[in-house]
């Protein structure tokens, strides 16, 4: 999807080629749905005369990248721009529902994705260097256990609860890209950007315990080797390794304790409150670290079942597992200069318009502030008291004055 740099000579039929295939792609849309889009706005081309352009051996003229830029809503110089990425795809968790020309549309959409991140970083001159320094063994379910530790010591996290599973990738320097498949046909895929940049694909339609879960065994994946074991293998040691670094088994250990014969629902309930870890998840945990043993823990599925809460649990979790890498570096990149308003916008989609509305409700009046829940109040708040302070800093002559003496008062 992605192509090495060529000699120039070589690269314009190519490379063209490539980028009106991946913005097709991007956006959803087979050959003969361009076709129309193409038509509707008063030009013809054929589906072969799209497939020669997509596969090079035709080149397309000003006027076709033009048209073809207003019906995928992208700039035309789009496609004249080299592909900065280049991924190496991992495994694809996804049903047999998912359809090849939404798993294409989804890959596409993630690389335009990574090129708005390398590029940003690129321009403001941050280091990508590689999270993961190493691979670790993946061979059994204990290597994986173990990776997992050896991860959460590498990047010093300790074995609590983890705020944002999210927020621990994107700090290191991992990419997280967000995807929304409301039919849950597509849980995730991970691989590496330019041979050093992990990338997790997730699927932001699903619960927040499920979300940081798919995130954790995407992380699995990037770090486990499993040279020469069977793809049911590898996801199994995957499961593990997300499991474990979620919950820590010195954690499940110390919060169920090393034996148990029971478990309640509630204890389940607040477990998953406390860890972002589904009750059905924790249930495994149990069993694998032989906290209980496998016949209770059947026992457990089948009441599950029984109650409908297989798909459904009736406590919820409410997380923070949004990434906001992108966002944060396209605004810090407009707020410098570095880029324009129409620029940040096709960056990072929404950005702008969310920034904005931020500002807005920091300009509402002390009645309609007081209003608000007290910690949208106490955010609000301490936003507008970093703005203060980064005036006063540029203006020292705000607060260059001496302290108030007698004298002032006579």
């Amino acid at each position: 999807m992605a192509s090495n740099r060529q000699p120039l000579n070589t690269t314009p039929t190519v490379q063209v080629g490539e980028r009106v295939r991946h913005a097709r792609l991007s956006a959803g849309l087979t050959q003969d749905e361009v076709v129309a889009r193409l038509a509707g706005a008063g030009y013809d081309i054929t589906k072969a005369g799209l497939s020669k352009y997509e596969l090079g051996k035709s080149v397309p003229g000003a006027t076709f990248l033009l048209k073809l830029g207003q019906a995928l809503n992208v700039p035309s110089a789009y496609f004249l721009r080299e592909q900065e990425v280049k991924v190496a795809w991992g495994g694809y968790r996804k049903k047999s529902t998912l359809t090849q020309l939404r798993q294409d549309q989804i890959r596409a959409y993630a690389i335009d994705m990574v090129e708005a991140h390398v590029w940003l970083q690129t321009r403001l001159q941050i280091r990508t260097e590689g999270i993961l320094s190493e691979r670790r063994p993946g061979h059994s379910l204990e290597d994986a256990e173990a990776a997992a530790d050896w991860l959460r010591k590498e990047w010093e996290l300790s074995d609590l609860p983890l705020e944002s599973v999210t927020q621990v990738v994107e700090d290191r320097g991992g990419i997280v890209v967000p995807v929304a498949d409301g039919d849950a046909d597509f849980d995730g895929l991970s691989g590496w950007v330019n041979g050093k940049l992990p990338l997790a694909v997730v699927n932001q339609a699903v619960s927040d315990d499920r979300r940081r879960y798919n995130l954790a065994h995407e992380l699995g994946h990037l770090i486990l080797d499993c040279s020469g074991l069977t793809e049911r293998e590898e996801e199994l040691r995957a499961h593990r390794f997300a499991a474990a670094f979620i919950v820590p088994a010195e954690a499940a250990r110390r919060e169920l304790g090393p034996r148990r014969r029971h478990l309640s629902m509630h204890e389940l309930a607040m477990l998953k409150a406390k860890y972002g870890f589904s009750m059905q998840a924790w249930m495994h945990r149990a069993c694998e670290l032989e906290i209980i043993d496998g016949a209770y823990y059947k026992g457990l599925c089948v009441e599950f079942s029984r109650r409908r809460w297989r798909k459904l649990e009736p406590f919820k979790y409410t997380g923070n597992e949004t990434p906001t890498r992108l966002k944060q570096l396209t605004l810090r990149a407009l707020s410098e200069g570095l880029i324009n308003r129409d620029q940040a916008e096709r960056l990072c989609p929404g950005c702008v318009e969310t920034s904005d509305g931020m500002e807005a409700k920091n300009r509402m009046s002390p009645r309609e502030l007081l209003k608000l829940p007290y910690a949208e109040r106490a955010r609000i708040l301490a936003l507008a008291a970093a703005d203060a302070a980064e005036v006063y800093a540029e203006k020292p002559e705000l607060s260059d004055f001496e302290a108030l003496s007698e004298d002032d008062f006579e």
